[in-house]
């Protein structure tokens, strides 16, 4: 496999190696080192990128029991090549990987459930638990897990003999045979891990809880650490003054503006549906009854108050098929209704004529023609 510099020292940025094998991969080329400080993916934790010998390093993983280095030109096999890591996203994984094993542990000491899923996605780390936790209960132990970083404990990993091992409590997803490696943060977590961690609690920075939902008979948390969790508190706190700007608030007080606004827009809404209806009211009025089809244009209305006026019209004997158009941005959103025919059949022969899209029921049917106004008149008339 190579000596794996990154479990010997996980700060190690740059390193120099020799190239064993060089070959042809997927959108690159399979490079095998004999040393290597790039992290393979695994256990949840992405891969390192970063530069070997001048070349992009994209993507490292372990295959057939090596590490395989993905590289965007080829090296020269035998040659004495220079690796440097991409170090910021090297040290955000382990702030990631640590603050996760902190909260992880903590949980698992206080409610007894398991991590049984992990996932550090390039914005945000979520983890899987099974068992039930609410908001209340996560938020306690976030400010737990901030504790232990605070006191800026060692972060302790070692493989432990055969004997030791057995002896030891830890926490791991599955039976592990050979050599373990294992991680421990006292009072708060053991467990077994083959991921890159900081020295010290205290440079995980800080742990925040940003959601929480139910999950297969659990809970999926969604975390964030360090400078993650510090660019977004930046981000809200953005979004935050932006709200407070608009509603003319405090931003201690949006919420509540924003409970009031909604309520105010509530009663206008009302309001205005009201003052559709009687509109409606009053243009149907101005048509008389008759049994033949009625067409009428009327732009600038909504889906939703075509429909209204469709369906009073009909109501109201003004035709035996009514179809409300209103021309929108090349297009034509229509209702059609009645009290008598079937509109699905219509409405499914007009789709066809006019380049058009959508359905009903027998009384109303409403999608969107891609035609002018004349052709609709047109097909409308001779059906």
């Amino acid at each position: 496999m190579g000596q794996q510099l990154y479990y010997e020292n996980a700060y190690l940025k740059s390193f120099m190696c020799t190239v064993i094998s060089c070959k042809p991969g997927k959108n690159g080329y399979d490079v095998v080192l004999n040393q290597t400080a790039f992290y393979p993916e695994g256990g949840g934790q992405p891969a390192d990128t970063g530069v070997l010998g001048g070349v992009r390093v994209t993507d490292v993983h372990e295959k057939d029991g090596k590490i395989v280095h993905k590289t965007e030109s080829p090296l020269e096999v035998g040659s004495l090549v220079e690796g440097t890591i991409d170090w910021p996203r090297r040290f955000d994984h382990m702030q990631q990987h640590t603050g996760e094993h902190i909260l992880s542990g903590l949980i698992h000491n206080r409610f007894g459930y398991n991590n049984v899923g992990f996932h550090m996605g390039e914005e945000e780390v979520t983890v899987d638990f099974d068992g039930i936790l609410t908001m209340e209960e996560a938020e306690e132990m976030e400010t737990a897990a901030n504790e232990k970083i605070y006191e800026n404990l060692p972060v302790e990993i070692w493989y432990p003999e055969e004997e030791e091992l057995e002896a030891l409590s830890y926490r791991s997803k599955k039976e592990l045979t050979g050599k373990v490696r294992i991680v421990r943060v006292e009072g708060a977590d053991t467990c077994a891990c083959c991921g890159t961690h900081v020295e010290r609690t205290g440079e995980v920075g800080c742990i925040k809880v940003t959601s929480l939902i139910r999950y297969k008979g659990g809970v999926r948390m969604t975390m964030l650490c360090g400078k993650r969790a510090m660019e977004d508190y930046r981000r809200k706190q953005r979004q935050a003054f932006r709200i407070s700007n608009l509603l003319s608030a405090k931003i201690s007080e949006v919420a509540e503006a924003a409970e009031k606004l909604k309520e105010e827009n509530s009663a206008k809404g009302f309001q205005l549906v009201g003052l559709y209806r009687q509109l409606f009211e009053a243009w149907t009025k101005e048509y008389p009854q008759k049994e033949g089809r009625l067409l009428v244009w009327k732009d600038g209305l909504a889906p939703v108050q075509l429909r209204e006026f469709c369906t009073l019209l009909a109501q109201n004997g003004k035709g035996s098929a009514v179809l409300v158009c209103s021309e929108k941005e090349g297009a034509c959103q229509y209702a059609l209704g009645s009290r008598d025919e079937d509109m699905r059949v219509l409405s499914k022969e007009l789709n066809g004529r006019l380049k058009g899209k959508g359905g009903g029921n027998p009384q109303l049917a409403q999608g969107t023609f891609l035609a002018s106004r004349e052709e609709v008149e047109a097909a409308f008339s001779e059906e």
